[in-house]
This record gives C-alpha cells, sequence and structure tokens, in this order.
C-alpha cells in the first residue's frame, strides 16, 4: 500500500479561479526517496499543506498511511502529523536553546520521558552529524548545521514519512551540497519514506524518482 495516494485531487483557494492543484493523481510508496521539483507557484507548497491537512482538497481523495484525510477527525490530525517529520527552509529553530534542547523539545511537548528524550537525542544528532554540538546555540553553528538541527528534530520521533520543504533554500551551494549528500546518507540507514520539495533541479540528479510539477499539474 502507498503511503502517500492521490486520487483526482484538486484544490482551488477561495478567490482564486485557477487551481493550485489540478485532478492531481500519484502514488509514493513506503521506502522510496522522491523529489518533488518545480518553480514558484508549481502546486509544491499547496501539495505539503494538503498532506499535513492543513488545507483540504476541492475535489478528489489523499491517503496518508492509510487514511482518508477527507474523513479524518479534527482531534486525529495531531496523531497524523507525528508520523510525518517536516524539515522548513527556514530551520525554526528556538535560539534561546541548546542543540540537544531544539532537538529534545520535539519530544517534550508530545509527552516522552525523560530516560527516552536523554537516550536517543544523542543517537540521532550523531546520526545527523552534530555530535559534540550538543551544549552550542544555534546562532554559534552555520546554517548548514543549523539546518541538521532541524533534520534531526525531524527524525526524532522516528517518522514513517520526512517531508523536506526546500531544504537547501538558504544555503550556499557548498552547505546545500552537504545537506543533499546527508539525505542520501540517511535514506540508506533509515527505513522512512523521503519527499524532498525543491526547486533545485541539480540536487535531483542522483535520486529514485523525480516528480515535476509545472501549473498546478505533474508535467513528467
Amino acid at each position: 500500500m502507498p503511503v502517500i495516494r492521490f486520487d483526482d485531487v484538486t484544490k482551488i483557494y477561495p478567490g482564486q479561479t485557477r487551481p493550485a492543484l489540478d485532478d492531481v493523481s500519484l502514488e509514493i510508496e513506503k521506502g522510496e526517496f522522491v523529489f518533488l521539483v518545480g518553480t514558484s507557484g508549481s502546486g509544491k507548497s499547496t501539495f505539503l499543506k494538503l498532506v499535513l491537512r492543513e488545507e483540504k482538497t476541492s475535489d478528489g481523495r489523499i491517503h496518508v498511511l492509510g487514511k482518508d484525510l477527507s474523513r479524518l477527525s479534527q482531534w486525529k490530525i495531531p496523531v497524523l502529523r507525528r508520523q510525518v517529520g517536516t524539515v522548513f527552509q527556514d530551520f525554526r529553530l528556538l535560539p534561546n536553546k541548546t542543540v540537544a534542547e531544539n532537538v529534545a523539545f520535539a519530544l517534550e511537548v508530545i509527552g516522552r520521558p525523560e530516560h527516552q528524550i536523554a537516550k536517543v537525542v544523542p543517537e540521532v544528532l550523531e546520526l545527523v552529524g552534530l555530535a559534540g554540538k550538543e551544549d552550542r546555540r544555534p546562532d554559534e553553528l552555520s546554517g548548514g548545521e543549523q539546518q541538521r538541527i532541524a533534520i534531526a528534530r525531524a527524525l526524532i520521533n522516528k517518522p514513517a514519512i520526512v517531508f523536506a520543504d526546500e531544504p537547501t533554500g538558504n544555503l550556499d551551494s557548498h552547505n546545500a551540497q552537504s545537506i543533499h549528500e546527508l539525505f542520501s546518507k540517511l535514506r540508506t540507514e533509515l527505513q522512512q519514506t523521503f519527499v524532498i520539495v525543491t526547486h533545485n533541479e541539480h540536487l535531483a540528479k542522483s535520486t529514485d524518482r523525480v516528480i515535476k510539477m509545472q501549473d498546478g499539474l505533474i508535467i513528467a
């Protein structure tokens, strides 16, 4: 069973006439490493918002991890989102907390016990190449290292799906390549499904699959 399935999905925002997504159908299987590429306005952000149930479809059905999102009750939406880790372009780190505290916070808010947090935080920091930097604050690190904190935070709850929304958009070419290599490393070591949303087609050359979007349509 696919972990994500779109069946004839259309999304039209209020006050707009052109669909943000126009009759889109696709499937993403468990363990796939997928790049979703397209320029600004192609529908990539809408795709992500629909998967996270931040928005509802205008028409069509979406299934995520076997659940029909159109039938998902409001109180179950946070439960679904815990199974989807998200990495954002702007990092969204807490500046007054250390590296370890930023990552631990994702577990604290869902009530995980302290002994479990103390065990898994060092493990995931080592996985993303931040071992030894647990006590630094985000402003003491490079942009690439800050993005690694965000990736660690997305991974800490062992989600079934990891979305990265323009994860290299705020980085220089060196750090962008470093983050791309990190994602490639993670996909070989972990069992999660990775969906990398980007306008950078160059980074999408070495992957399982590329879904190219334009004007709300899948064109390749």
